[in-house]
C-alpha cells in the first residue's frame, strides 16, 4: 500500500505539469495578469506574468481523487464479491480497503467542496482583489462547516471537559485559517510557497504512511506532485524567473488541505505484525500518552509560521494590519541583508527541511528524546531572528 500511495506523486505530477501549463496559457490569452493590491497594500512592480497556476494545483488533486472515489462507488465491499478475481482496473493493493474508501467519500467530497469554494473565491480575488475581511470570513465558515461534517479536531482529550467539543472545534477552525493564510503570505517570491508546501506535504506524507493512514497520504501525494508539476514553471530556473504564479487560487487552496491533512494524521505509528492480521484496519501502537505527537504539525510548518507570526508583528508595530500585505516577509528581509532572491527561496527551503527532519522522528521518540528535538527546532528559530534583528538597520519597506 505504501507503494501504491508513493506513485500518486507521480499522477499528481502528471496531471498538474500540463494542467499547469493550459492554466498558463489561457491566462495569456485572458491576459490574467498578476496586478496591484488593496488599498495600502505594498507589493512588488507588477510582472506580465499569469496569476492562474493555481487552477493546475487543484484540477492535479481534484480530477485524480474524484477519479478514485468514483472507482469504488457502488462496488460490492464484501470479501467474496466476485470483482475480486475477475479482472479489475481497481489495483491489487486497495481490494482490502473499498469499503474504508467508500466510508470515507462523504468526508473527501466535503473537503472538496470547500476547497473549491476557496479555489473560486482565490480567483476572484486574484482578478478583482478583495479586502482581507472579506476573504477572512468566508475562510472561516468554510473551515467550520468541513470541521463540523468530517469531524476532524484538534485536542479532543478536551471533549470530558466542559465546552470541550466546541473548544476543540474552536481550535481546529484558528488552526486551518492560521496556516492557510501562512502560505498565502509566503506566495511573495517566485518558487516560494509552492516548494514550501511541497517540501512540508512529503515530510506529512511520511507521517502518514507511518501511522499506516493511507487515505491521508494519497491526497497528500497528489498534493506534492501537483506541487511538483507547479514548479516546473513557478521556480525560478533562469533570469526570467517564474513563467505563471499560483495565485490565492493556488495558496489558499494548499493551505486549507495542508491544515485539514495535518490533523487527519494520528501520528501514531501502525504495529506492523496487527496491521497484517486484520487488512484494511490499521492498528496503531498504543504508547503511554506522549503529548509532544501533538507538536509534529508544529515543526513541519515551523517556518511558515515563523513568516506568518513574524511578519504580523512588524505590521502590528508600525500600526498597520497585519492582514494588508508588503515587502517585510522573511524572504524579503533575506534579500535586504544581501541574498539574492532566488537563495531566498533556497535558504528558506533548507531551513523548512530541517524542521520538518526532526518532526518525523518525534511519534517513536520517548519524552525527553522528543524534547530535544523540540528544543533543537527552537533553536533554530532562535538563530534565524537572531541573524535577521542583529542585521536590521534599516527602516522596512514594507508584500503578500
Amino acid at each position: 500500500m505504501p507503494s501504491l500511495c508513493l506513485s500518486l506523486i507521480l499522477v499528481g505530477l502528471l496531471v498538474g505539469w500540463p494542467a499547469t501549463w493550459l492554466a498558463r496559457a489561457i491566462g495569456r490569452r485572458m491576459n490574467a495578469m498578476d496586478a496591484g493590491g488593496v488599498a495600502g497594500q505594498v507589493k512588488a512592480p507588477a510582472r506580465r506574468v499569469p496569476n492562474t497556476g493555481g487552477i493546475g494545483i487543484f484540477l492535479a488533486v481534484a480530477l485524480p481523487l474524484l477519479l478514485g472515489l468514483g472507482m469504488v462507488q457502488g462496488m460490492d465491499a464484501s470479501a467474496t464479491a466476485q470483482w475480486r478475481t475477475d479482472f479489475s482496473f481497481l489495483p491489487a493493493d486497495l481490494h482490502d480497503y473499498v469499503a474504508g474508501i467508500q466510508q470515507q467519500t462523504p468526508a473527501a467530497l466535503a473537503l472538496l467542496g470547500g476547497l473549491l469554494v476557496l479555489h473560486v473565491i482565490g480567483l476572484i480575488d486574484d482578478r478583482t482583489p478583495l479586502g482581507p475581511l472579506v476573504k477572512m470570513v468566508p475562510m472561516l465558515v468554510i473551515a467550520a462547516a468541513v470541521v463540523a461534517f468530517t469531524d476532524t479536531r484538534l485536542l479532543t482529550l478536551l471533549d470530558g471537559h466542559a465546552g470541550g467539543r466546541w473548544a476543540s472545534i474552536a481550535v481546529t477552525v484558528v488552526w486551518i485559517v492560521v496556516i492557510t493564510n501562512a502560505f498565502n503570505f509566503l506566495d511573495n517570491m517566485d518558487g516560494l510557497s509552492g516548494g514550501v508546501a511541497a517540501i512540508a506535504g512529503a515530510f506529512f506524507l511520511i507521517t502518514a504512511l507511518v501511522a499506516g493512514q493511507w487515505f491521508v497520504a494519497a491526497m497528500l501525494a497528489l498534493l506534492v506532485g501537483a506541487l511538483l508539476g507547479f514548479l516546473r514553471y513557478n521556480f525560478p530556473w533562469g533570469r526570467a524567473g517564474a513563467s505563471v504564479f499560483m495565485g490565492d487560487g493556488g495558496s489558499l487552496v494548499v493551505g486549507f488541505l495542508l491544515a485539514f491533512l495535518s490533523v487527519r494524521i494520528t501520528y501514531l505509528p501502525v504495529m506492523p505484525q496487527a496491521a497484517m492480521m486484520t487488512p484494511g484496519t490499521p492498528i496503531v501502537v498504543a504508547p503511554p500518552p506522549h503529548f509532544h505527537l501533538l507538536l509534529t504539525p508544529l515543526l513541519i510548518l515551523a517556518i511558515p509560521l515563523y513568516d506568518f507570526c513574524s511578519v504580523c508583528l512588524i505590521r502590528i508595530s508600525q500600526g498597520r494590519s497585519p492582514l494588508v500585505g508588503d515587502l517585510q516577509h522573511f524572504s524579503h528581509r533575506l534579500v535586504k541583508h544581501g541574498l539574492s532572491r532566488r537563495s531566498a527561496v533556497l535558504v528558506i527551503y533548507g531551513c523548512t527541511a530541517v524542521t520538518g527532519i526532526g518532526a518525523i522522528a518525534l511519534p517513536r521518540l520517548e519524552g525527553w528524546q522528543a524534547a530535544l528535538v523540540e528544543v533543537q527546532t527552537l533553536l533554530v528559530l532562535l538563530v534565524i531572528a537572531l541573524y535577521e534583528w542583529s542585521r536590521s538597520d534599516a527602516e522596512p519597506t514594507g508584500a503578500a
